[in-house]
């Protein structure tokens, strides 16, 4: 099943203007013919720093990579707008960061996710209906990308909505879930990476998670005073993600909108697990007085 939805939702791959530019083709062929063979393999090999080759930088990279900065001085000493390589704007290479603003925001993201899961384990009792689906949950999906944190977000929402009351149920979306991201990974994995529809798909991802979460809250704000933070966090990420959809090239050949839009969520992660506590701990407290009733 899942294979046919993969290709399903193949689509036409269109070379990006940059590399359709015969200026930049002809300057990769000659700097494979001439570098990337023989002993002059050898030689781009032993004169490639060590942390270049752990990190799979092959010499067709490296030719790819002084290629595309011949053809962008050739495009503004004429006067032609920054094109596009392989579907990305070319950045300035960092030791072997492609993107290194992205890089280090992913890296600042991801430090924020693990702290705010640790004082999250710390301040929330283990017997709370939350506490697994918090953290179980979020150390799997969170190492992949950003359809695994808005999905992990989904996936909250029915546990939060719905799972307490029915728990099958909400296993079982749970496991659609699984398989739409694996379709969606591996459609993602097939051939190029396909940018237009991975935009596509988090935002409508996004535009689910924005809707059930804000309809909860909305439901549930004079019983929870805390769910402002909820709302404000749902309605900033989704405002955040027009960053994606501002397309220009990257200041000093470092910062573009996808950096930005990473750096502009860390703050979010800290508001959005300080929810998640106060949520738990009010789930914790209105068990403990539903036993005590009892």
């Amino acid at each position: 099943m899942a294979p046919i939805l993969v290709l399903l939702l193949a689509g036409v791959v269109i070379a990006s203007r940059g590399d359709r530019e015969p200026v930049y083709r002809e300057c990769v062929s000659a700097c494979e013919q001439r570098n990337c063979s023989g002993s002059r393999l050898q030689d781009f090999r032993a004169e490639q720093p060590l942390y270049m080759r752990l990190t799979g930088w092959a010499c067709l990279d490296d030719c790819r990579y002084q290629c595309m900065w011949d053809t962008v001085s050739l495009y503004i000493k004429e006067g032609y707008a920054v094109p596009q390589f392989h579907g990305k704007w070319p950045f300035s290479r960092f030791l072997f960061f492609q993107e290194p603003a992205s890089a280090l925001a992913s890296f600042l993201n991801g430090l924020a996710n693990i702290m705010m899961l640790r004082h999250y384990r710390a301040s929330v009792p283990a017997s709370c209906p939350m506490y697994h689906t918090c953290l179980t949950f979020a150390m799997k999906m969170d190492y992949f990308c950003a359809s695994a944190v808005i999905l992990h977000s989904i996936y909250l929402c029915c546990m939060r909505t719905l799972g307490l009351r029915y728990p099958s149920l909400a296993t079982a979306f749970g496991a659609v879930l699984v398989v739409l991201f694996a379709c969606h990974v591996s459609y993602l994995t097939l051939g190029r990476f396909d940018y237009s529809y991975n935009m596509l798909a988090n935002a409508g991802f996004g535009m689910v998670n924005l809707v059930w979460w804000l309809a909860w809250c909305l439901k549930r704000r004079s019983h929870q005073p805390y769910l402002w933070k909820c709302v404000l966090v749902v309605v900033l990420l989704q405002s955040l993600a027009l960053l994606e959809l501002l397309d220009f090239p990257p200041v000093l050949w470092v910062l573009d909108a996808h950096a930005l839009w990473h750096f502009s969520t860390i703050p979010l992660n800290v508001l959005f697990y300080s929810f998640l506590k106060d949520d738990s701990l009010y789930l914790l407290k209105v068990n403990s007085d539903v036993l005590k009733v009892d």
